[in-house]
Formats: structure tokens, C-alpha cells, sequence
């Protein structure tokens, strides 16, 4: 049912109040969802007039992620968040506690009630949830510092939820994540490494999806989630483009990553990844030079596509690795295959006792290599 015009104090109109109404008790119905965010006033006046526990929109993606969690990180970030929700729609439960006594003897004052000690509870676990969440943040900004010492390019996953970024994700990397035909199936993120058919590999992010009206606490909660999309060095923005509300769900994606401030100089390069394509055959990839806004069909159940994909982000990678000029002698076959191996070899001179090469190569293997002049990073 349509919200014919806002109401502060319901929501919906008088005559729409009654109208539901009627229709739960039809039903014998001991639920109500609202596909709207509620004020605290409004849930409880619509729990009031309709005699049943009534659930909006936040709430119930909030029962949705408590399902979901598999970890002790997904735990925390969803119990935080569902703390957050509730602090504002505490009810009186235990009308026997109407005031408590405080101070000693007979002669204390009137102590805190029932409901304030339940706010006071709750916001001492979010603080302790707060605490635990800050020390998960730390572990993730040390591997990514771990990462960016050994020059180790990460890609993340991003779109809308059930568009299929844990099956490419499997697919990619022969991994064993998680995969179902439902929302937010996946709410930790989980990283491997990639190793592309050249030798050179990545690492690889798949994180929450995103939905429409995402509540601002989940947005706050799984701030330790979302940084490893806000440091990626490169966005494959996966859309589920057979589904008749694509373009819907893609400014939705768009949207939220703005709200993380993912947006003019501070954005990394982004790719549409056109997820589906064996549904919809009519839809081609668009591959530009610079890559950035590039579009790539594929089908991460069938496999079609794929090799497109590596294809690209080889050539992104190579684009990004940094142009070094080596003195080589000939006897150091070593460093020469290494040279072949893991990077690309753009010219190259010989004489009788030394090769003279340009070459780009990532940044953990110049390293380990001796005579090295860096000439030109892309």
C-alpha cells in the first residue's frame, strides 16, 4: 500500500490505519512490516492502533544481517548497530519497577528508572562493542600496511546485494565463500590473493552489497567493512544487469559510495562489471584505454567473460607498476627469467657482458633485485 500523504504521528493516514488494520485482523496476522523508516512515536502509535509488533525498514534489514552473521566481526558490527536502533524505542516492560529506591537505608531518594537503566546498559555494551570494533579497524589498518610495504594492488567488490559478487568472487580466486540466492548472504568482507595467468596477482575484496535507504547505523556499524572498499586501489562495481530494476540499483551503489566519501579526486578507478550476461546476450563490454569507465559483460555461473576480466586487470596492474632500468649481467639468469616472469619487458640491449633492459616489474620484486635505477612510474 502507497503512502497517500505523511502523517508525523502514524505515518500513514487515519483512513489507511484502519484500512491495514482491518486487513491484520483478517489475517490473524502477528507481524506488521513497514517499508519505511518509523520514528520511535510512530512505531509505537501503529503498534498501539493495530495491536501487533510492528517492524520498518531498518528493522527488519537489522533481523536480516543478525541472521546472516557468521563471524565474531559480523556479531559485533550488527549488535552495534541494532544497540544504536534501539536506544530510542525503549518501552516500560516492568510496570512492578515503576522507580527504583536509590542511596542506603530507608531514607534514599528515588533512584533511576526502569528505562533509564536500560538505556544506561545499553549504551555501556555499545561503548564496549564501540572498543572491541576500534581494536578490528587497528588489525585492518595493519595489514593493509603490511600490504602497501610489498606494493600489493587490492580490488574490491562492490553493488548492489544478491548481484553476484561472491560467485565471481569464487570463480576468480577458486575459492569456497559463501554464495545464496538472498540478501546480504555476505556481510564480513573476506580477502584472497589472485593470481592472474601472466604471474602477477592482487588482492581481492568481497564486501557487504548495498540496498536502497541503507539506515545510516548499518552505514556506522560496518565502518571497519567498508574501509577495505574506501582503500582499494581499483572498483569493480558488480550489476546484476538481467534484474528489471539495474539502473535503479546502480545509482544506489553510486549513492552509497559517495556517503563514504568516495567521490572527485579521492576515487579509485572504477569498472562496471555487467554480472548476468548468459540472461541478457544483447549486452556487450566496453573496454577505454584508460580503463576508468570501462563496461565488461559477463556471467560468473558459466565462466563467460572471465578471461576478459583477467585480461583487464592485468593490463591495469601493469599499467600501475612502476618502470625500472636494469644492468644485468648476462651469467645472471636468475634475474633474467624473474625479469620475463613477473613483469613486462619493454626494450632491451646486449653486449658481451651485460643486459641493458627496461622493464616493469611490481614493487616487491625490484626490490630484491640489485642495480636498480626506477626511471618512470605510470
Amino acid at each position: 500500500m502507497n503512502i497517500r500523504q505523511i502523517v508525523p504521528s502514524t505515518l500513514f493516514g487515519a483512513g489507511q490505519v484502519t484500512q491495514i488494520g482491518d486487513f491484520i485482523v483478517a489475517e490473524e496476522a502477528d507481524v506488521a512490516f513497514v517499508d519505511h523508516q518509523l520514528s520511535p512515536v510512530q512505531q509505537r502509535n501503529l503498534e498501539t492502533a493495530w495491536s501487533v509488533k510492528v517492524v520498518d525498514r531498518t528493522g527488519l534489514i537489522l533481523e536480516i544481517f543478525a541472521s546472516r552473521a557468521r563471524t565474531r566481526e559480523g556479531g559485533l558490527q550488527v549488535e552495534l548497530a541494532s544497540l544504536n536502533y534501539q536506544l530510542g524505542r525503549l518501552v516500560r516492560s516492568w510496570t512492578h519497577l515503576e522507580r527504583q529506591r536509590g542511596g542506603h537505608g530507608f531514607l534514599g531518594g528515588p533512584g533511576e528508572r526502569q528505562i533509564e537503566l536500560d538505556r544506561r546498559m545499553i549504551r555501556d555494551r555499545i561503548q564496549r562493542l564501540e572498543k572491541d570494533l576500534k581494536q578490528v579497524r587497528k588489525m585492518r589498518a595493519t595489514q593493509r600496511a603490511g600490504r602497501e610495504r610489498n606494493a600489493v594492488q587490492t580490488v574490491a567488490l562492490v553493488g548492489y546485494t544478491n548481484a553476484g559478487k561472491s560467485t565471481l568472487f569464487n570463480r576468480l580466486c577458486q575459492s569456497n565463500v559463501h554464495v545464496a540466492n538472498q540478501l546480504f548472504a555476505t556481510l564480513d568482507p573476506t580477502l584472497r590473493k589472485l593470481e592472474l595467468p601472466n604471474g602477477l596477482s592482487l588482492m581481492l575484496s568481497d564486501t557487504v552489497g548495498f540496498v536502497q535507504d541503507l539506515p545510516h547505523e548499518l552505514v556506522n556499524a560496518f565502518r571497519a567493512t567498508l574501509e577495505e572498499v574506501v582503500e582499494a586501489d581499483l572498483i569493480l562495481h558488480v550489476r546484476d544487469i538481467a534484474d528489471p530494476e539495474a539502473t535503479m540499483q546502480k545509482q544506489v551503489v553510486e549513492q552509497t559510495l559517495e556517503q563514504m566519501g568516495l567521490q572527485g579526486d579521492g576515487m579509485p578507478i572504477v569498472v562496471e562489471v555487467l554480472n548476468k550476461c548468459d540472461l541478457t546476450p544483447h549486452v556487450t563490454s566496453h573496454i577505454t584505454e584508460n580503463i576508468h569507465g570501462s563496461r565488461l559483460a559477463l556471467s560468473a555461473l558459466d565462466g563467460r567473460g572471465i578471461e576478459d576480466l583477467q585480461a583487464l586487470l592485468q593490463r591495469w596492474l601493469q599499467k600501475s607498476m612502476p618502470t625500472y632500468t636494469l644492468k644485468i649481467p648476462v651469467s645472471d639468469g636468475r634475474t633474467l627469467a624473474l625479469c620475463h616472469e613477473k613483469g613486462v619487458v619493454i626494450a632491451q640491449q646486449t653486449d658481451d657482458e651485460y643486459i641493458q633492459m627496461t622493464v616493469q616489474l611490481p614493487l616487491r620484486y625490484a626490490t630484491a633485485l640489485g642495480c636498480i635505477k626506477k626511471d618512470e612510474v605510470w
